[in-house]
């Protein structure tokens, strides 16, 4: 599953880190102030991070998940696990998080539904610091995470829409240090069992930083929010507003018609950080041009980055508006990004044409500023890999017998990771996200960040399709969610982005419910010390792999040769019951798709409309799909019947081509008609029908 280390990357012989120990420039302690600053100082992901911190998640991913390869290592039930439960001035508290400081917590997410058939409930959520038996916040979940009890939006926000349970995906990314312990704690009365299976349902992810011991944390106290109030809101306002690089910043920029392989490249000198990448895209085919046109970056002669633009931009191989703090879409096609690229000596920045057919580039531009080069600046990278027509097959409960681990990327070096795009085409009329993060930091054998959901990962809920932006996640488009098709998703980090000083492995469970097949193609960005090797290669040919724009483009799907297809014959007439398409890859039936008759009755007719080659006789021959609630039907041709009623009951689904019989046809709207005469003594009686195609051979 794992590919060879970049060829092109320079060998680890040895990596000399940076002292650690020391605070941040500028920072005597850690404390809510300095972290807001620090969320929103783009240079400070670009440098190794001092004080030095481990980045862990605590989530209610299933707890039979316990060793990688083995039995439960997909199990699905990610809800309402926790560490333990705690009786506390006579309550049960569920306990969420507990780990020893100095530390903080920087991001908060979570979705719940109330017990089946029940109302939305809103427990209450505690946050202890420092052993004190007074929880520094507490007040009901909603209120806490997303409804603005401690910070407005964009710190704290919801997506998705409402639904009878209230439904929706909420967030926190205010920080909450603490100098010794943090406990994080849940109660509720709807809560029955361990993994909920009839009471509440809660999902969780909480990312939490710890420092290195000597580190000096100010623990969180409610007058921050007042003392610091005025930080606060700036700094909700910077990360709301457009993320337009500024400052003295040197500006290059060109145009360039770029023919099958041509190129337009941009010469730095350094030490120097580009501060913003701009490019706007044109072509017959923008779609393929997204995907077969790639951004190539060397900094001080090593390229670290080889990406295709639309998915380095992430708005996949589709252009969709949407704006984070790193990453915009314009309504005009402009894609920019803001991340901040240092460089000592050089950089050399280069927009590839590896199509078969003519891009323009209508704006290329690069900005770029001053950067003090130091030990612990940090050179930027971006990889993209694509599993193109992955099969996966349906799940019936929840063990996830049929997932499988997908590799984001593999690292070997010193740096910290901090976002990923995916672009995803879905196979099939199903939910394609249930797999779960699983992030293994300097060679740990569990991973210290294990999730619940790939949309819990990109920071919405419950496979909703619809678009959202934040500053920090977003969906510029989901369509292909639920009923098939395109879908892309980003999340990238400021005090999430998790640091690493030997190796970083980024997994990401496909884990979907139907027998289908998918491409599965995520970007990757992070920061590495000189030296850095990672698992994915530039792959020029999935590039240049036409993009899928249909299901069917996507899962292989042909059809018989000549065939009129079921699903795409005129219906003329339904006299009882509905008619829809079916489709399943498992049954072989054409295109994998059918025409399905169902609810009808003894005595109901289905009249569909086709053509002939031409005027003449016809041995008509069809393909009907026999099962155990099918019925017996009658049929017949432009008046004629055919000669007997056909019985379609089968205990098991098949389709079998059936000889209607010789008909003389026209050219044009030549009628057949289905009626349902009954049912076979042993069927269900729900008197199905169903027409893969029909075949017409000329006598």
């Amino acid at each position: 599953m794992k590919t060879a280390f970049c060829a092109a990357c320079v060998l680890i012989l040895a990596i000399t880190l940076p002292g650690t120990a020391r605070p941040a420039e500028g920072v005597d302690e850690v404390s809510f102030e300095s972290l807001l600053r620090e969320m929103v100082d783009r240079d400070n992901v670009a440098r190794f991070p001092a004080p030095y911190y481990r980045c862990r998640q605590f989530s209610s991913y299933d707890r039979d998940s316990k060793e990688r390869g083995g039995p439960g290592w997909f199990a699905n039930w990610d809800r309402s696990q926790f560490i333990r439960t705690d009786r506390r001035a006579g309550r049960s508290e569920h306990v969420l998080m507990d780990a020893d400081g100095p530390g903080a917590v920087v991001r908060f997410w979570g979705t719940w539904h109330g017990p089946k058939g029940q109302p939305f409930t809103n427990g209450t959520l505690r946050v202890y610091i420092d052993h004190d038996d007074v929880p520094v916040i507490e007040g009901p979940i909603v209120d806490i995470i997303s409804g603005g009890r401690l910070a407005g939006e964009p710190l704290s926000a919801s997506c998705s829409p409402l639904t009878e349970f209230k439904r929706r995906a909420h967030n926190l990314y205010l920080p909450i240090p603490y100098a010794t312990h943090c406990a994080i704690t849940y109660e509720s009365d709807a809560i029955t069992d361990a993994g909920a299976h009839e009471g509440e349902a809660l999902y969780y992810q909480i990312n939490t930083r710890t420092y290195d011991t000597n580190t000096a944390v100010r623990s969180f106290s409610l007058d921050d929010l007042k003392s610091s109030g005025e930080l606060l809101a700036r700094v909700q306002r910077d990360l709301a507003r457009s993320p337009s690089a500024t400052g003295d910043l040197e500006e290059k920029t060109a145009s360039e018609h770029l023919a099958p392989g041509g190129s337009l490249s941009f010469e730095l000198d350094g030490p120097a950080a580009i501060r913003e990448l701009v490019l706007k895209l044109d072509a017959a085919d923008r779609e393929q041009a997204l995907r077969s046109t790639v951004v190539e970056i060397e900094f001080d002669g090593v390229r670290t980055v080889w990406c295709p633009v639309g998915d380095f931009f992430g708005t996949g191989h589709r252009l969709s508006a949407y704006k984070t703090w790193y990453t915009e879409v314009g309504r005009d096609g402009t894609m920019a990004c803001y991340w901040v690229m240092p460089f000592a000596e050089s950089a050399r920045v280069v927009f590839r044409n590896l199509g078969d057919e003519a891009v323009h580039v209508g704006l290329g531009l690069v900005r770029s500023g001053a950067w003090a080069w130091d030990d612990r600046s940090l050179y930027f990278h971006a990889a993209w890999r694509q599993y193109a027509h992955r099969r996966t097959r349906a799940h019936k409960g929840m063990s996830g017998e049929h997932a499988e681990d997908l590799n984001y990327i593999d690292i070997r070096g010193a740096g910290r990771y901090v976002g990923d795009s995916l672009a995803v085409f879905n196979g099939a009329k199903a939910w394609w996200g249930e797999g779960d993060e699983k992030i293994y930091v300097d060679g740990e054998t569990f991973p210290s960040h294990i999730g619940t959901g790939t949309e819990d990962y990109y920071s919405y809920a419950w496979c909703r399709p619809e678009f959202f932006e934040t500053p920090f996640h977003a969906q510029p488009e989901g369509g292909g969610n639920l009923t098939g098709g395109f879908s892309v998703n980003c999340r990238f980090r400021a005090l999430d982005a998790i640091p690493f000083k030997r190796s970083l492995c980024v997994d990401m469970e496909l884990w979907h419910w139907a027998a289908t097949r998918i491409n599965f193609a995520p970007a990757t960005m992070w920061y590495a010390m000189r030296g850095a090797a990672w698992n994915a290669p530039p792959a020029p040919d999935e590039a240049r792999r036409a993009v899928p724009r249909t299901r069917d483009d996507v899962n292989l799907v042909t059809g018989v040769e000549g065939a009129i297809e079921g699903e795409s014959m005129k219906i003329v007439a339904t006299a009882g019951g509905t008619t829809e398409i079916q489709e399943e890859e498992k049954y072989g039936w054409s295109r994998n798709r059918q025409l399905w008759w169902i609810d009808g009755a003894p005595g109901n007719t289905l009249t569909l409309e086709f053509d002939a080659p031409r005027k003449g006789d016809y041995r008509v021959v069809a393909a009907l799909t026999h099962a155990a609630d099918y019925g017996i039907v009658r049929v017949a041709i432009n008046g004629q019947k055919a000669k007997d009623p056909l019985d379609l009951f089968n205990e098991e689904v098949e389709t079998r081509d059936v000889d209607l019989g010789v008909f003389a046809l026209k050219k044009s709207r030549n009628m057949l008609a289905v009626t349902i005469a009954g049912a076979n003594e042993a069927a269900q009686k729900r008197h199905m029908f169903g027409l893969d195609y029909v075949l017409l051979k000329k006598e």
